[in-house]
């Protein structure tokens, strides 16, 4: 069996999946090549604060917001595709159920095709999420960094 076919045989559930996929992925890309030049980040991040003003922490956490802009389409989509995934699981062991009540258990072929939907859906599901999740985790980091940075470097400057 190819890709193709696994895929047709997971259903619309998958097919959601994949679209997940693609939008996760578009922002991942976008954001892998934004964030990491965090000098740049922070430079600019010091350029728009006004020292004089009482509200610097205010100001920096305005700028990271800005820097977490589409993080929480990859946190929702690491979170929702294993539920989609599980979602397919009961899906395809109800269809293998249902099968089984109307032609009976004599022959195990019978079922597999529920069974298989299951399985195929859970792994598609695990297959969204788990990079999603790593990604997510990943510019998180690169963000507090860069918050932290600018901070300190901040503090630095106001004590001079």
């Amino acid at each position: 069996m190819n890709l193709m076919q696994y895929i047709d045989k997971g259903g619309v559930i998958v097919y959601i999946l994949i679209v997940l996929n693609i939008i996760g992925f578009t922002i991942i890309f976008w954001k892998f090549f934004t964030l990491p030049r965090k000098n740049a980040m922070i430079n600019k991040i010091k350029e728009k604060i006004d020292l004089t003003k009482n509200n610097v922490n205010a100001q920096i956490e305005y700028e990271v917001q800005k820097l977490e802009i589409g993080l929480t389409y990859i946190k929702n989509i690491a979170s929702i595709a294993p539920l989609l995934g599980l979602l397919g699981t009961v899906y395809g062991v109800f269809k293998a159920f249902e099968t089984i009540t109307a032609k009976g258990l004599g022959d195990p072929t019978v079922f597999s095709s529920g069974i298989s939907i299951a399985l195929i859906t859970t792994i598609a599901g695990l297959i969204v999420a788990i990079p999603h999740h790593i990604a997510y985790n990943h510019f998180i980091s690169q963000i507090d960094a860069i918050e932290l940075k600018a901070k300190k470097d901040l503090i630095e400057i106001k004590k001079d």
